[in-house]
């Protein structure tokens, strides 16, 4: 059980930017932010928390062995009622099912990661919460080191030099390999795929957190992260949640169908209405929400497995998006990592049916995922847990200057390449603006 210690901020973003700052200091922190997006959006379901949530250096560490992650997990959670903080890497599919991944990965996280933080610091509205253990600090330190986090100065950040972005993928092999996997969709292997391609610098020096502050002010989304583990940073404006649970109850919010949106509000309004009655949008979404259905059903109560919200359109800084929400009741509190698990990967990530696709993903993509269409967040001492989908990311490794962000789109009978590439585009631009280049200088490899 932690102490706390409550303080009402006067500006609450001139603290994120100096505990950012102070976090930075520390091998292991995870921030997560919601950017006020639940109090700009209109309509929808939002399921908020927190509006700022972050774990800052470790008490213990899980870094499991191969083949055991979800049961180490399992133990590490049960053993510790606390906050936990961590990640699953989109590779995590090899332990739940029969599936290898043999493409390159140039970042190099670990399947999975999780770590009991020494401090952890919550948002809402102007009301900052310190959440720390009384073993390690007296309040007394705690109010010392929160006057020590508000006297960092935040100083003007200097810029880097422009990354020389290359991809992996032609704009004229895309388009070959999107034939080919609709030739798969043709012969009855699936019904729809999640083809993604890199992006990539070698030898780049950036700051993360800069890159993490300007991305953030381009693209404010709902679950956007920064995340350091070591050398390995994540840089995300992931717009989207993989999963939630709040008491009893779990809740998956799956993402398929996405939009440009226009300056101009007449257009942009034509635009989401588009969107909204795309059948092929349609399409894509339906199918991965039964998809979600069903994985939540291994772990359900009987008959509660429920979809909330059907093809609900919510709109982003950069792209209006088509949402589904669906939910469940727990059979047991015992079956939440199973929950987790048996959800996991994401299906707006890979397709129907999910393991045919994951097989597709890795014959036809060539570069490793990794990080990326996994997930990042956290458990709560009450057992409650939030993770987001790790999308629109970044993705940093220091020591080998590294750099990575890849992009995709779902995979139909009625996809035209050029403008699932195109899509691919739109989703990249947030990312492509805090590099100050535009989509036609992106080289080939």
């Amino acid at each position: 059980m932690r102490d706390i210690v409550k303080y009402e901020l006067d500006d609450p973003e001139s603290f994120r930017q100096k505990l950012l700052i102070w976090s930075n200091k520390y091998p292991v922190f995870c921030y997560l932010e919601s950017n006020n997006y639940y109090k700009t959006c209109k309509s929808g379901l939002f399921y908020h928390t927190y509006d700022t949530i972050a774990g800052v250096d470790f008490i213990e560490l899980l870094e499991p062995e191969q083949n055991k992650a979800f049961l180490s997990l399992k133990e590490f959670v049960r053993a510790r009622p606390d906050w936990l903080f961590g990640h699953f890497s989109y590779d995590l599919k090899n332990e739940i099912e029969n599936l290898t991944s043999d493409n390159f990965d140039g970042i190099g996280f670990p399947a999975m990661h999780f770590f009991q933080p020494r401090l952890v610091f919550t948002i809402e509205e102007r009301l900052l919460t310190i959440h720390y253990p009384g073993e390690y600090y007296t309040k007394d330190e705690i109010i010392l080191l929160f006057d020590s986090v508000n006297k960092i100065k935040i100083k003007d950040q200097k810029n880097y030099k422009d990354p020389d972005i290359r991809t992996r993928t032609p704009k004229q092999e895309y388009i070959d390999t999107v034939n080919k996997i609709k030739a798969n969709i043709f012969r009855g292997d699936i019904y729809e795929i999640n083809y993604c391609h890199e992006y990539y610098c070698e030898n780049q020096l950036i700051d993360p957190l800069l890159v993490f502050n300007t991305l953030r002010t381009i693209s404010p989304t709902p679950f956007s992260c920064l995340y350091k583990l070591s050398d390995k940073f994540l840089i995300s404006a992931s717009p989207e949640r993989f999963l939630k649970k709040t008491g009893d109850k779990i809740i998956s919010q799956p993402m398929k169908g996405t939009i440009k949106r226009s300056i101009y509000s007449g257009l942009d309004e034509q635009l989401r209405n588009k969107l909204r009655y795309d059948p092929k949008e349609i399409a894509e979404n339906v199918m991965i929400v039964d998809l979600v259905r069903n994985d939540l059903s291994k772990t359900a109560a009987a008959d509660s497995v429920k979809v909330e919200e059907l093809c609900g359109i919510y709109s982003f800084k950069q792209v209006h998006q088509m949402v589904s929400t669906v939910s469940a009741v727990l059979r047991t509190a015992d079956d939440m990592i199973d929950a987790i698990k048996n959800a996991f990967p994401m299906g707006s990530m890979t397709g129907a049916p999910k393991i045919r696709a994951m097989e597709l993903i890795e014959e036809y993509e060539n570069t490793g995922r990794g990080l990326f269409s996994g997930a990042v967040g956290y458990f709560s001492p009450d057992r409650n847990f939030d993770f987001n989908v790790v999308i629109r990311s970044i993705l940093y490794n220091k020591t080998r200057q590294y750099l990575s962000y890849l992009v995709g789109s779902a995979i139909t009978a009625r996809s035209v390449p050029e403008k699932e590439y195109e899509e691919c585009l739109v989703k990249a631009r947030a990312i492509n603006q805090v590099f100050n280049f535009a989509e036609k200088e992106i080289s080939d490899a």
